[in-house]
């Protein structure tokens, strides 16, 4: 891409722009206004910006916007956007109707390097980073198409968000600022495989968003069969950062669990579970799979779903299973990319 996305500054990254161009400081709130809340789609529609910073921002950025190369919805409200981006590259968006809102699920790359065997966003490796005006243009372009307001964003779709940190605060910011799009921050979360030295940063620079770790094997030896990021940081490593982030934000953490048929799915997998999480504040999150035929991997009965739970219930540990959505669009992270490729 030539230019930089336009959703991509913060207020004080436009402060700096306007200035720096010889423009009033409160050039840069307006900017700001025109794009979040009134969410115009070119600068000849900010009506209040003088000529001369119009043409110079026109110059520098680019409106960002997607060709929607295909939306599907599913008999239960949800909604799966792949947009192709103007390099050719294909990203996911999910949105879900949550009993306490509509709720978007977002991108931060294309593809991914993680390498867990039972993600479909893996398949093919890592393309790029997205810019952080990219994943902005998912919640703009996804409300805009529904008609309504998003009032929860969770950053769980392809990538791994704390490979791409930069543009990933520069996200959260600009969503959560007051002038921007207003989305509280207690109603953002952002999920990781478990990328150590990022948990200790984000725990210090975001202490009201909410944190989820893809955990799915309760011993070093399964997770790093499944998960390849546990070579570089074991559980151990894993857990002593999680206890930082409880310690500095005072917030629950929420430990994600895909169960896989034979897997990690066994009785004895749910108490090794419970022994790992003893004492940590937190929520565990069981995903039943969403299967994915090249990955070679099957879901969980739903008997054996509800003996996992049950076991983890008698552990004493806060548990739900997550309300599967959209399994007939292909919801899980990367379906509809790679069916696209083909």
């Amino acid at each position: 891409m030539n230019k930089r996305s336009i959703y991509s500054l913060t207020l004080e990254d436009w402060e700096d722009f306007v200035q720096t161009n010889k423009e009033p400081k409160f050039r840069a709130a307006q900017i700001f206004d025109w794009l979040y809340v009134k969410q115009v789609q070119s600068m000849d529609e900010m009506l209040n910006v003088p000529k001369r910073l119009k043409e110079l921002v026109a110059n520098v950025f680019d409106f960002t916007t997607f060709e929607v190369a295909k939306h599907q919805q599913s008999s239960d409200g949800t909604h799966k956007f792949l947009f192709r981006l103007t390099d050719g590259n294909t990203i996911e968006t999910v949105l879900m109707k949550q009993s306490y809102g509509l709720s978007i699920c977002v991108t931060t790359q294309i593809g991914c390097r993680i390498g867990c065997s039972f993600c479909a966003s893996t398949i093919g490796g890592l393309v790029r980073n997205l810019e952080a005006g990219e994943i902005i243009a998912q919640v703009i372009q996804v409300a805009r198409t529904i008609g309504e307001r998003i009032s929860h964003v969770v950053v769980m779709g392809i990538g791994e968000p704390f490979e791409n940190y930069e543009a990933l605060t520069n996200f959260i910011h600009i969503i959560n600022h007051d002038k921007g799009l207003n989305i509280g921050a207690r109603h953002i979360t952002v999920s990781t495989s478990g990328i150590v030295p990022k948990i200790y940063q984000f725990a210090d620079d975001h202490k009201q968003v909410s944190l989820a770790i893809s955990l799915h094997a309760p011993n070093d030896h399964l997770r790093t069969t499944i998960m390849k990021v546990n070579r570089a940081y074991p559980l151990s490593d894993l857990l002593k950062a999680v206890r930082y982030y409880l310690k500095e934000t005072n917030r629950r953490i929420t430990f994600e669990y895909v169960l896989m048929k034979d897997v990690n799915d066994l009785e004895e997998h749910a108490y090794q579970l419970a022994r790992l999480i003893k004492g940590i504040n937190c929520h565990v999150n069981l995903i039943p799979m969403n299967a994915v035929a090249e990955l070679g991997l099957s879901a969980s009965s739903k008997k054996q779903v509800e003996k996992f739970k049950e076991i983890l219930e008698k552990e004493k540990v806060n548990v739900t299973v997550r309300r599967s959505v959209g399994a007939n669009i292909e919801a899980a992270c990367g379906q509809l990319r790679i069916r696209e490729q083909k």
